[in-house]
């Protein structure tokens, strides 16, 4: 598949810090990426390199297939709509006259806005002042600022930070559509089961460095859940299994895979230990984060 963004060894060293650490990322053409990790880690400098807003230390980007130049950046800002940090907008004008200011800045036409508009559905609200708008509706507006030049990649940086459950469903849903409609998206956030309900493609960063990058099938198998092994007598298994922790329904392992599954399940027979029951440990993502990183509550 054709890759939108593509990254080798992206750093970017501030001082004494390096938040970016050798980043090799890849956005495939369609995609919902979700770029995950806490706060700090290292997604808003990553984005501002992507965009040209912050100059890498050292590294290269790749978008659309060119190199990111200062030259080829002005040919390239046409296809891409962003929103980074706080949504834009001035609170003491409406959307509309929000949205005429971007249109004269970008040399667009009224229907460019107007759809834009419609598309985030806002065009029932556009003669409210923006400093009367909700925090979702002023997310959606700065999405509605960013798909005005109908771009080919939308680059959105924590867009459903602050808003209620209700408003996070409303940028998801919109965010899908968006995709469906051949738009890229790489959206960030902290918030792992959030993501986990809109991307196809997952990156996951941990102190400026990719941990993971792929699907989300292919993330979980990379962690393996834990065991619960059903018993009624679970002092005699703990006995017998080292690691093991007593739950209500028997004993609980970690890291145990299949082919250890089957010899300590004989050897808990052999030892005449009652078993009612083997199963994994139901994970989200947050729980496979944890798994991979160590860094239990990071997140």
């Amino acid at each position: 598949m054709n890759s939108v963004i593509a990254t080798r060894d992206l750093t970017k060293r501030f001082k004494q810090h390096t938040a970016v650490d050798g980043l090799d990322l890849v956005v495939p053409q369609g995609a919902v990426y979700g770029f995950l990790g806490p706060n700090g880690s290292g997604k808003s400098t990553t984005m501002k390199m992507l965009l040209g807003l912050t100059q890498p230390t050292k590294g290269e980007i790749d978008l659309f297939g060119q190199p990111l130049t200062p030259a080829s950046r002005r040919e390239m800002l046409p296809s891409i709509g962003s929103m980074i940090e706080a949504p834009p907008g001035y609170g003491h004008l409406t959307g509309a006259e929000n949205m005429r200011i971007v249109r004269d800045m970008l040399d667009l036409v009224d229907a460019q806005t107007d759809r834009a508009l419609s598309t985030v559905r806002l065009t029932e609200h556009k003669d409210k002042l923006v400093r009367n708008y909700s925090l979702g509706m002023k997310q959606r507006l700065g999405i509605a600022m960013a798909l005005a030049r109908d771009p080919a990649l939308l680059v959105l940086d924590e867009p459903t930070n602050g808003l209620d459950p209700a408003g996070i469903e409303e940028i998801r849903t919109l965010l899908i559509d968006l995709a469906g409609q051949g738009i890229t998206v790489m959206v960030s956030s902290h918030l792992l089961d959030e993501i986990d309900k809109m991307a196809t493609v997952l990156g996951i960063l941990a102190n400026g460095r990719m941990i993971f990058q792929g699907t989300r099938e292919q993330l979980f198998n990379e962690s393996i859940p834990d065991l619960i092994i059903e018993t009624t007598d679970p002092v005699a298994a703990i006995g017998l299994v080292d690691g093991a922790i007593p739950v209500p329904e028997g004993i609980r392992l970690g890291g145990i895979e299949k082919e250890q599954t089957a010899h300590l399940v004989k050897r808990l027979a052999r030892a005449d230990v009652p078993i009612h029951g083997v199963r994994r440990v139901q994970q989200s993502l947050e729980d496979v984060f944890m798994d991979l990183t160590g860094r239990g509550g990071l997140l």
